[in-house]
């Protein structure tokens, strides 16, 4: 064997290892990318419900502290109603 195309193989196996660790390396950071891409959206979306949502319950607050209480007190529940299992 000739010691030339030994060395020519080795660093032909060489490089090609590290272009495929090169390629393998961009292909994560393509894939951190995408995924962190995703959740910077459904954070987002997230944040969007959150904020809807706190505002109505901030609507339903500030009604309720609109609305007086009733100054009629509150009924008994009917005889025939059985409300053990709440209760």
């Amino acid at each position: 064997m000739d010691v030339g195309a030994l060395a020519a193989a080795g660093v032909a196996l060489f490089v090609g290892l590290l272009g495929f660790s090169q390629n393998r390396s961009s292909n994560r950071r393509a894939d951190f990318t995408v995924i962190a891409a995703r959740l910077d959206r459904d954070l987002a979306t997230e944040r969007q419900q959150r904020r809807l949502l706190t505002s109505y319950v901030m609507d339903l607050r500030r009604w309720g502290r609109r609305i007086a209480p009733p100054d009629d007190p509150i009924p008994e529940p009917p005889s025939d109603l059985d409300l053990s299992p709440w209760a």
